[in-house]
């Protein structure tokens, strides 16, 4: 896209840029393909931390963490088009910002992408309250309330869904390649100049025309037959509307009615509440990794009770969700 056509419409454009706090990098366009812009945040930004946890969780083809930056596929619906590109976001820690490389063909609906962006990262967290609030935390275990602590997001909120399904009582590595054979079988693809990044996730509507049994087309993946059968039933509620995973909707209301789908327990619909719909007060309180984090700190030869825990995090409301990324953390 030309720098004419883009500062056609100039006023519109920095009006759209302003809502999400975004500035122009002093680079403007980059190889005539791409625009840089700043996104900001409130210091500190734990960045390292953030980064890692979702490069342990990229799915290839989709997205990937390489050289201190996360790159991304992307293909997102505005109307009836479908508008397809690439984002790479680094950290700009002097500007207290993050950097975010957006492909010109997705520039009609950037202010979706830069939305999404800021959800992936939680660019609007205020760390500083959050930290405070949990530092009793540090009481089990010093160093576990981590200063600039972000919550990972969803840039694709199905996505990000299925794939904490396809997590369900295996190891972050096995759920990784479930995800994995599910795109290379499924996932629709989009053309990008960056190598190994060529398709984006199939979408709601996709999985729910597959043929049933569903477990006949997923089964071959390894994906057993209860998952299979919760991945059909997210895609088809995604896709009548019943059910939305994004941080605008209704939390307790999606919650419930994520909890009435088969397959998904209050770990599942926990996890995709602080992930999906960006709630900072979710807390799996059964997940195994905060039961183990919890024993050691305490000092048990058991795990703790699901009562117990849920006393403990008490004092961490309303910020449960941060609390439970400190307790991964600690492990």
């Amino acid at each position: 896209m030309s720098m004419e056509n883009l500062t056609t419409n100039h006023d519109a454009f920095h009006q759209m840029l302003a809502s999400h706090d975004a500035r122009f990098d002093g680079q403007g366009l980059v190889d005539g393909d791409s625009i840089t812009l700043l996104l900001a945040y409130r210091p500190p930004f734990d960045w390292e931390l953030l980064l890692d946890f979702l490069g342990s969780r990229t799915i290839d083809r989709i997205d990937r963490v390489e050289d201190g930056a996360y790159l991304r596929a992307v293909r997102i619906q505005q109307g009836g088009t479908f508008h397809t590109g690439w984002i790479q976001v680094r950290h700009t820690p002097a500007r207290n910002a993050l950097s975010a490389i957006v492909a010109t063909s997705l520039l009609p609906v950037l202010s979706p992408v830069l939305a999404r962006i800021r959800v992936l990262f939680d660019l609007d967290c205020d760390p500083t309250l959050i930290h405070r609030r949990l530092a009793s935390m540090d009481k089990l275990k010093p160093g576990m309330n981590r200063e600039g602590l972000r919550m990972p997001g969803a840039f694709d909120g199905f996505e990000m869904a299925v794939r904490a399904v396809l997590g369900q009582q295996v190891t972050v590595k096995a759920a990784r390649t479930l995800a994995n054979r599910l795109v290379e079988i499924l996932g629709e693809p989009v053309p990008t100049p960056i190598a190994g990044l060529t398709h984006v996730f199939p979408s709601p509507e996709a999985l729910a025309a597959l043929p049933q049994p569903v477990e006949d087309v997923l089964g071959p993946l390894g994906i057993t037959g209860s998952r299979a059968r919760a991945i059909r039933a997210l895609a088809e509620a995604l896709a009548s509307g019943e059910v939305m995973l994004s941080p605008t909707a209704d939390v307790p209301l999606m919650m419930e009615r994520l909890l009435a789908l088969p397959g998904f327990g209050p770990w599942t619909v926990h996890y995709l509440a602080m992930r999906a719909l960006a709630w900072p007060d979710a807390f799996p309180h059964t997940d195994y990794g905060i039961k183990l984090a919890l024993k050691r700190a305490w000092g048990l030869n058991d795990y703790p009770s699901p009562k117990r825990i849920l006393e403990a995090a008490k004092p961490w409301k309303p910020w449960r969700s941060y609390a439970a990324m400190n307790l991964w953390r600690s492990l």
